[in-house]
């Protein structure tokens, strides 16, 4: 590095020694490191590919309830976040899921129609 021309800016009473360089260098270094790790982590933040369900009927290749419209009377209130301990239906468990994890979702709602 003894080599190198190191500029001096003369005018503004500013000079780079090697020491100078010594000390910035790795300093940029972590600086840039630490910035690739961090927008790598928040980027990966966001929605990830993985299980929604962790626990409901695991031993099913599928998960499927159906319900004839006329057995379920004037409103059935479905569970949509698979936190439910009365899965399918909404126990309101979402609440604390939306709280713990920043999400904001809700049951599905179904109601007859007043005629």
């Amino acid at each position: 590095m003894s080599h190198i021309p190191i500029p001096a800016l003369s005018s503004s009473g500013f000079s780079l020694t090697k020491e100078h360089f010594v000390v910035a260098v790795p300093v940029a270094v972590v600086a840039a490191v630490g910035g690739f790790l961090v927008s790598h982590y928040l980027s990966g933040r966001g929605c990830k590919k993985g299980q929604v369900n962790t626990c409901i009927s695991k031993d099913s290749p599928k998960v499927v309830h159906s319900f004839d419209m006329e057995d379920i009377g004037t409103k059935a209130v479905y569970c949509r976040c698979w936190k439910s301990k009365k899965f399918p239906f909404c126990d309101g468990a979402h609440a604390k899921h939306n709280d713990e994890t920043g999400d904001n979702v809700g049951p599905l709602i179904i109601k007859k129609k007043d005629a």
